[in-house]
């Protein structure tokens, strides 16, 4: 009796950690990669913003070429007005 009683304990036993066994060895969901689109929309992002600023300061190098030409042209007209004055 008493070894019929170790038997069962032992199937009920085996049957529980086999089923324990199984449940964790269930395939695990697949990990999905969010960090690689999101650093390539970056990367590009950073492309654009690389491309304006060139421009931008390709901007501000002729701005400041024409307000060199204006001041060049503000000396030359007082330069102008104040020799007629003189005359």
């Amino acid at each position: 009796m008493w070894t019929s009683k170790r038997l069962v304990a032992g199937i009920a036993a085996g049957a529980l950690f086999a089923t324990l066994g199984m449940g964790c060895a269930a395939k695990q969901p697949e990990i999905q990669d969010t960090w690689t689109p999101a650093a390539q929309r970056a990367e590009t992002a950073a492309g654009r913003a690389e491309a304006a600023a060139q421009r931008a300061e390709a901007a501000a190098g002729r701005v400041e070429a024409a307000a060199q030409r204006a001041e060049d042209a503000a000396a030359r007209v007082e330069a102008m007005v104040s020799k007629s004055m003189q005359k």
